[in-house]
């Protein structure tokens, strides 16, 4: 079902961008730990968050026969921790270092009886001090942070939609605390070049194991310094010959040189007469472009699924 338009809040990257930063790193924070406990799944597919009915959360952590969920709650403001075996515990999502928040996290677990040691600094982004020794980061806007989650929550939505018009390997639609974006990819089947690597604080067997194969990927992230406005985007790797001329919807929808991927501003969605159409025509016209132009099967494309519906085969 379609969301009203209303459903989109307003979300400016001046006014989110210290509370961002930091909740970038307190969910690498999170998400280190469920990379520390989990076995390694294709393309780094144990390690993200999902969205949720309060926020974004691990999902299921199995941990010596129990299962843990870490979940940061934006409705109550909580860092939540539950375990199957224990009582429910956590803190106040409030101003505080990363330093502290990282210190915190620890003790819970330790608390609920879980001892994990994960890696002490971040990925992906140019400043990766150490968590226990980063006092710079330590904004949290309740309003700021709620926007985004609110963002978060309609475009799980739309990607889940989009997910379901194609029938080859797919990515759950998950939120990667790494590049702090969320991302749904698809797969052509085939292999792909060796990735060049070169992310910043991220190992290149890491990055070239998540781009061994083909993949069509589009996502959203909420803004960053690199492009000051929250965003859809779009790309391919590899990019195909011809990619960046090709023809996008809908208007207002760029290719970005610098970061070499198709962007359309969240604004341009927020404000149409139908969000979800607008966002849509630009995930699958980005797609069509990539996937025609790197001769993929057309076999691997159908129609959107509808409620109740079995797809029809035949």
């Amino acid at each position: 079902m379609h969301a009203p338009r209303s459903a989109w809040p307003v979300l400016e990257y001046a006014g989110w961008r210290e509370t961002g930063a930091t909740l970038h790193r307190w969910t690498q924070v999170v998400g280190k730990v469920r990379l520390a406990l989990t076995p390694w799944l294709n393309h780094g597919w144990h390690v993200p968050l999902y969205v949720g009915a309060h926020g974004l959360g691990t999902s299921a952590i199995h941990v010596g026969g129990e299962v843990l969920e870490i979940e940061f709650d934006f409705v109550d403001h909580r860092l939540v921790l539950r375990t199957s075996n224990g009582p429910e515990r956590g803190f106040a999502l409030a101003p505080m270092s990363v330093a502290d928040f990282h210190g915190r996290v620890l003790a819970e677990l330790a608390a609920a009886g879980i001892a994990v040691a994960i890696h002490p600094a971040p990925n992906e982004v140019e400043d990766a001090t150490r968590f226990a020794e980063d006092t710079v980061h330590a904004a949290y806007d309740r309003a700021a942070a709620h926007a985004c989650w609110r963002a978060l929550v309609q475009v799980d939505r739309v990607l889940r939609l989009f997910r379901t018009s194609f029938l080859g390997k797919a990515s759950p639609v998950h939120f990667f605390w790494g590049s702090f974006d969320m991302a749904v990819t698809r797969f052509s089947g085939r292999s792909a070049p060796l990735h060049p690597g070169g992310i910043p604080h991220l190992p290149d067997a890491v990055t070239r194991e998540a781009y061994s194969h083909e993949v069509s990927s589009a996502g959203f992230w909420p803004g960053n310094d690199a492009f000051p406005r929250a965003a859809f985007y779009s790309y391919a790797y590899p990019s195909p010959r011809g990619f960046a001329e090709a023809r996008v919807e809908p208007e207002g929808a760029c290719w970005s040189k610098e970061l070499g991927e198709w962007l359309l501003p969240y604004e341009v969605v927020r404000a149409a007469d139908d969000p979800d159409a607008t966002a849509l025509r630009f995930l699958e016209s980005t797609y069509r472009a990539a996937a025609d132009l790197a001769h993929w099967d057309p076999a691997l494309d159908c129609a959107i699924g509808v409620e109740r519906r079995p797809r029809p085969i035949g």
